[in-house]
């Protein structure tokens, strides 16, 4: 397992514990006021944490699906698919003081790179806060190219923030 640090997210309002080695990408390229964006420098794995405004018209399993569905509108994915969504529970999570329900998210997309087509595995946490009036999402991106068999065994992000399969 590769050593960690502790790294603020939103100028110190809460924060998240990396590999040593995860570039933020706010210093290679603009990144959105409500994004937090690492990647790996070696995987091609991306670690993002998004603030998201409050979707009220969707709740539990199906706000986590909205949220993956409109990432992949966003990215103009050619296919989405989702594995499976399953609850997290609170009791486990450091924002449970904050939170009301949390979830999980495995799914696939299929989006272009760099005028390359890849498949995007995505595992998505959604959290709806206490305030009731924004939502956090956590996404641990691995770019597949087409044609690769199995899952992306590298360490990486997601080691350091592992979600169930």
């Amino acid at each position: 397992m590769e050593p960690t640090r502790d790294c603020p997210l939103f100028g110190g309002a809460f924060s998240a514990i990396l590999p040593t080695g995860a570039i933020d990408v706010s210093d290679l390229r603009p990144v959105p006021d409500n994004q937090e964006v690492f990647c790996h420098p070696v995987t091609d794995q991306s670690l993002i944490v998004e603030l998201l405004e409050l979707q009220a018209h969707v709740r539990g399993e199906a706000a986590a699906r909205y949220h993956f569905e409109d990432v992949g509108g966003v990215q103009g994915a050619r296919a989405v698919h989702v594995e499976s969504v399953q609850p997290l529970s609170l009791e486990n999570l450091a924002l449970r003081g904050c939170c009301q329900e949390a979830w999980v998210l495995s799914g696939k997309q299929q989006i272009a790179k760099e005028n390359q087509q890849v498949r995007a595995r995505e595992c998505a946490m959604s959290w709806k806060g206490g305030s009731g009036d924004a939502e956090i999402q956590v996404s641990i991106l691995t770019l597949i190219p087409l044609g690769s068999k199995g899952r992306d065994t590298s360490s990486g992000l997601a080691e350091a923030a592992p979600v169930p399969d």
